[in-house]
């Protein structure tokens, strides 16, 4: 007797009356047609009682028929402050404060000071282009000056602001950080070999830049600097090259390497107004010395001041 005849797999057809599809594919169509009616049927749902208090299911006819195009996105009301109109994109005022003629004259002054050191700033780096080293350095001196006078002048006058200190910080990057490196590498040419000489100065650049932004987010203290500000390092560079300091080429490298180096450290240096609260014998003797040997009494008060920043960071961890 024949046994049974074996059946082809089951496969459901696609008819004319089922607009479902037919296939493998007709269980996972179903379960994901079905897990997204849920959902929309629970957002709007949830919509509907947050309105109305009670669940209705949405009406979606006519949904097909809608396109792309059609729909547009409904952008959020930002409501307006009382009594104000809507305007274009605010702008943060430079002068924070009254606005009277006399406040905008001294804030225009104490900004052209620090324009000013901006300015000798670039003149130096014309100046050490030409050769004329010298000059060069008393520019930077002038920029040292402009630098320390609209400080105090935005204090004394009352219109310090954030703008002015940014503008400061950007002022003492071209003047401390762009133009004192240029000024020494040109002072350094054919004494030292270019290469060494150029990658020093960039040491200065680099370490003024971290050395202004530090200075920009940290919290200030009205005793002490940490590490040697930019304005005093680029003094000591400038005075250096103005008189000459004596020595080998590799010995100024390393100076000038150890003055950027100092720029970024975390050892405590005191302030100038506190160096000049020091008793008046103490700062006779620097007098005297220059004096008798101007560049070796430079070298002295660079190093002394160099070495305090270790000796009170020392002192102060064993207190």
């Amino acid at each position: 007797m024949e046994g049974p005849v074996p059946r082809a797999p089951w496969r459901r057809r696609r008819t004319t009356d089922s607009p479902r599809p037919a296939g493998r594919w007709t269980g996972r169509l179903r379960r994901s047609g079905t897990v997204a009616r849920k959902v929309l049927q629970v957002r709007v749902g949830r919509r509907s009682r947050d309105v109305v208090g009670t669940t209705t299911r949405p009406d979606l006819t006519g949904l097909g028929s809608l396109r792309a195009e059609s729909i547009v996105p409904i952008s959020p009301a930002v409501p307006s402050p009382p009594g104000m109109a809507p305007t274009g994109p605010l702008t943060i005022p430079l002068l924070p404060g009254e606005r009277t003629t006399a406040r905008r004259v001294k804030f225009t002054v104490v900004n052209a000071c620090t324009l000013s050191s901006l300015s000798l700033g670039l003149i130096a780096i014309f100046l050490a282009m030409r050769g004329d080293v010298r000059l060069a350095a008393v520019c930077l001196i002038g920029c040292v000056a402009f630098d320390g006078l609209d400080g105090a002048l935005a204090r004394r006058l009352g219109v310090a602001s954030p703008f002015g200190a940014q503008m400061d910080s950007l002022a003492d990057m071209c003047s401390f950080g762009l133009a004192a490196p240029v000024v020494v590498y040109a002072s350094l040419a054919g004494t030292v070999p270019a290469g060494a000489a150029a990658v020093a100065c960039a040491l200065v650049a680099g370490c003024a830049a971290i050395r202004l932004a530090r200075f920009n987010v940290s919290p200030k203290d009205g005793r002490f600097f940490c590490g040697v500000p930019t304005t005093m390092a680029a003094a000591v560079l400038a005075i250096g090259v103005l008189i000459g300091l004596p020595g080998a080429g590799g010995w100024h490298l390393a100076g000038v390497a150890l003055l950027a180096f100092a720029m970024v450290s975390s050892f405590p240096y005191a302030k100038l107004a506190r160096l000049i609260k020091l008793p008046p014998w103490l700062l006779a003797i620097p007098v005297l010395g220059a004096l008798i040997d101007v560049r070796l009494t430079f070298g002295v008060v660079v190093v002394t001041y160099l070495v305090s920043g270790p000796l009170l960071w020392f002192h102060q961890r064993r207190a």
